[in-house]
């Protein structure tokens, strides 16, 4: 992953993913259980279904301490079978 991270952010700091997918009764509990792995901490996320119901978009709050850390937690959330696009 070629990222300019480590340019725009001076770390540690506070990092909002915004994870879209299907909306299943366990996205957010998938979401969660991933960011637990690689940066235990107290959780809070957001969650809003679409317009339809289908989809799900999950907003959530993480302290990251480098550019690949940020890196890491973008591919773990693209690996949950659930999620479609991770921002």
């Amino acid at each position: 992953m070629q990222t300019k991270f480590d340019q725009l952010l001076d770390f540690p700091c506070d990092f909002t993913f915004k994870v879209m997918g299907l909306a299943t009764d366990s996205l957010e509990e998938q979401i969660v259980a991933v960011v637990q792995q690689h940066a235990p901490g107290d959780y809070q996320p957001k969650q809003r279904p679409s317009s339809k119901g289908t989809y799900a978009s999950v907003s959530i709050n993480v302290v990251v301490h480098s550019k690949d850390h940020v890196e890491l937690l973008y591919r773990e959330l693209s690996a949950i079978d659930d999620v479609r696009y991770v921002l």
